[in-house]
């Protein structure tokens, strides 16, 4: 089967006056249809520029990215996008503000209402529709952007860090609706993290990146059973791969 992704030999330079960044050199990997991918690494490696290329939202300096076997060489329309702030809309209540990505397509806001709910109640946000934001936590608020990402349906869903300025109890909950949203959705995701162990709990794969200039240490088959649970962190495999990859990152 055909990768929903490829990336060529990508690499990307920032340019500031004289100075020159080098964010990523010579990244090269695929991502197949319904795969679940994590890219975890050290902060300032990459992980969100390789993202914001992969949507078309930052061009590549070299290389090349194809998503369906198209180059990505404009921001791209039939994917989600999740953010590391939930960036909801302060006056608009949860199912509003996941029904804003159907207004902003110019589509039927009726004929997507009942899909709406229907997320938000896989979600785990039943009875909390009519809410605001600030009437929200913080993970509930993140559960609202994951269904506004949704709702249309894409094929491809990149996240951002989206758990990563939640306490850890409500992270390890991101992380179980996280999946459980998944396996119903089939959805492709491409996942940054700077966390090991979420990494590894997500991910059908790991790309490990090395620091700046980014590139891919290792890719890591993660090789544990579905649906997972967090008692899935006790075991010894789990252990091992989060050890792996410390090793790939340098981290003693």
């Amino acid at each position: 089967m055909a990768n929903l992704i490829e990336y060529e030999r990508v690499r990307k330079i920032y340019n500031s006056g004289n100075d020159e960044v080098i964010a990523l050199e010579e990244v090269s990997f695929g991502v197949a249809p319904g795969e679940f991918v994590t890219v975890v690494g050290r902060s300032g490696c990459g992980k969100s520029t390789l993202l914001k290329i992969t949507a078309g939202l930052l061009p590549v300096t070299g290389g090349a990215v194809r998503v369906a076997g198209v180059p990505v060489q404009a921001p791209l329309t039939n994917i989600g996008m999740v953010f590391q702030s939930p960036v909801l809309l302060a006056w608009r209540k949860a199912l509003d503000n996941v029904l804003l990505q159907i207004e902003a397509r110019g589509l039927n806001v009726g004929a997507y209402r009942k899909r709406a709910l229907e997320l938000l109640e896989l979600s785990g946000l039943r009875g909390f529709e009519n809410k605001y934001p600030n009437e929200l936590s913080g993970g509930m608020q993140q559960r609202v952007s994951i269904s506004r990402a949704l709702i249309h349906d894409p094929s491809l869903l990149l996240m951002d860090e989206p758990f990563g300025a939640l306490d850890a109890i409500t992270r390890d909950e991101m992380n179980l609706e996280l999946l459980k949203i998944w396996s119903e959705s089939k959805n492709t995701v491409m996942f940054i993290t700077h966390s090991i162990p979420e990494a590894v709990f997500l991910g059908d794969r790991v790309v490990v990146m090395t620091p700046r200039p980014g590139k891919v240490a290792e890719i890591m088959t993660i090789d544990l059973p579905r649906p997972r649970t967090t008692a899935l962190r006790d075991d010894p495999k789990f252990i091992g791969y989060m050890r792996k990859i410390r090793e790939s990152l340098g981290v003693q």
